[in-house]
């Protein structure tokens, strides 16, 4: 068709783009489905979520809840042993014996055919990523890169439906947690992106980038958990994303044990409904400026529960005895502070001052036998070892506070070599030492406490049943008996509402204990028969 003598051209009816309020909108549907399916899965344990703005997310509490009791419990999204050139751990369960190296990848173990079966899901992937990899490159393949490596595998099995997903189990809760990407220094945001270049090496799947691997390293810094047994010692690391939701206090209502590689929090005091729960993120045996610390450079955030918000004054006395100097004075059990001309501490009690070149030299000979005992102890060289650390423990004893955690690190120190010297007598007489502190240090409810009463208990029995001496029933024998039996007891009575009654750790200090309390009631029968 023609107008005016020229050709008119036809209109092209622009195409419409996808809309993106559309997607936003399809987006917005998904995650209120998955919040809304969080919430009833929390609910029906009795708890929500709800968003505070100095803290974000928090876990709050609808019913009450009693000391011991379970309050949520969660498989790991992803963990990994804590393996090293020398000591290495199943991948499914974390044991230590009955190991075998997977033979494709020469990274993974096991402890069984079943454990094995049980991770090929997850592992497979992996294997076949870390089998094409540069045998050279396998030391760079560190517990944290696994991590990372499993987190992606697991994210990619359950978007094609090959392992199930479930309102507390899926990768949605992982894109939720908090990154604080924003307050991390350039140092540690060019180790993320180098770690980041180096699962991308390993995975080599297209759809993946730097920067996402880097924000996620980022958010396993500040939410990955260390899995621990039931004495608290370290096993692995893993990423507990419901976990994660709960905030620290430095008198948290709650505690987090691992049963197995299950996290299970437990209320350690009655939780009213309407309560926010908290767990402690750090060890909490420190004064309020140190714990302050560890919490900035670990998860980025400052601490205002109500040990933390103190009067400066009473901030002040607690560093003083918990790090800081002993008076001069033996009789006196004061603590000092620094003077105003900086030349010395002066008592708060008795007013006595202490020199500031007294202790810079006291301080320099205790810093350098402790190393020379690190020497002996990396040597295992244990006698060696026992004989310094006790140097150290009496400079100590003259420089630090009764109260000092400096001088309880040293006792606890000399509680493990003598137990490994198995001079049972020694080892008690250090583990009573620390017990004072640990119960200034660990107010109320708390599973250290217990577990230092556990071995408190266990010595003085080892005590009694090491000394064949005595052929007959003896006060003496019947008293470390009785003490066993106290100390099992005590440890029984935090332990059960902190770790639960269930676990094996738990079934056989209820065995030690029903022992005790046996061959007490026999030995006091059998001196009164006398």
């Amino acid at each position: 068709m023609t107008v005016g003598g020229k050709l008119k051209k036809k209109k092209k009816r622009k195409k419409k783009p996808k809309s993106i309020w559309r997607i936003m909108t399809s987006l917005r549907t998904v995650f209120s489905e998955f919040m809304e399916d969080l919430h009833s899965a929390l609910n029906a344990r009795g708890l929500t979520v709800t968003i505070l703005p100095e803290k974000g997310r928090s876990l709050f509490t609808t019913r009450n809840f009693r000391p011991g009791e379970e309050i949520i419990s969660q498989e790991p999204y992803v963990c990994v042993p804590n393996n090293s050139p020398v000591e290495f751990r199943c991948d499914r369960c974390f044991a230590s014996i009955n190991l075998k190296k997977c033979s494709a990848c020469k990274v993974a173990w096991y402890c069984s055919s079943m454990c094995q079966r049980s991770e090929w899901k997850l592992h497979r992937l992996e294997c076949d990523a870390l089998a094409r990899l540069d045998k050279g490159r396998h030391k760079s393949v560190t517990p944290s890169i696994r991590l990372m490596i499993k987190l992606f595998i697991r994210r990619k099995l359950q978007s094609e439906k090959v392992i199930p997903m479930a309102a507390t189990d899926n990768y949605k809760l992982v894109e939720e947690l908090i990154d604080h990407m924003s307050g991390i220094d350039e140092k540690q945001l060019v180790l993320y992106a180098q770690m980041g270049t180096l699962v991308n090496l390993i995975l080599q799947w297209p759809e993946m980038n730097v920067k996402e691997i880097a924000v996620n390293f980022s958010k396993l810094a500040c939410n990955a958990h260390t899995i621990c047994d039931s004495e608290l010692r370290p096993l692995g690391t893993g990423l507990y994303p419901v976990i994660s939701i709960i905030n620290h206090s430095c008198l948290p209502n709650a505690v987090l044990v691992f049963e197995g590689r299950s996290a299970v929090v437990r209320a350690v005091q009655h939780i009213p409904p309407g309560a926010e729960v908290s767990i402690s993120y750090i060890e909490t045996a420190g004064s309020t400026m140190t714990r302050q610390k560890t919490l900035k450079e670990n998860y980025l955030f400052t601490c205002t529960c109500s040990r933390c918000v103190k009067a400066q004054e009473d901030e002040i006395k607690e560093s003083a005895i918990l790090e800081g100097y002993r008076c001069t004075n033996d009789q006196c059990a004061g603590f000092l502070l620094r003077n105003s001309d900086d030349t010395g501490f002066t008592c708060q009690q008795c007013g006595l001052v202490r020199s500031k070149e007294d202790i810079k030299n006291i301080a320099s000979q205790i810093k350098s036998i402790s190393d020379e005992a690190s020497t002996s102890m990396s040597s295992q060289n244990y006698a060696e070892a026992l004989f310094m650390h006790e140097k150290v423990e009496k400079l100590q004893k003259i420089l630090c506070h009764p109260y000092s955690i400096s001088l309880m690190q040293t006792r606890e120190k000399l509680l493990k070599i003598s137990m490994e010297l198995e001079n049972w007598t020694k080892a008690l007489t250090y583990c009573k030492l620390t017990i004072s502190v640990y119960q200034k240090l660990y107010p109320g409810i708390h599973p250290l406490l217990g577990l230092q009463f556990y071995t408190c208990g266990k010595l003085e029995w080892l005590v009694v049943h090491q000394d064949v001496s005595f052929t007959s029933p003896s006060l003496l024998l019947l008293g470390h008996t009785e003490d066993s039996l106290k100390s099992y007891t005590k440890a029984f009575d935090i332990l059960r509402i902190t770790h639960g009654t269930n676990s094996s750790f738990m079934k056989e200090l209820l065995q030690k204990l029903e022992e005790a309390r046996a061959e007490a009631s026999y030995k006091r029968s059998s001196i009164d028969d006398e």
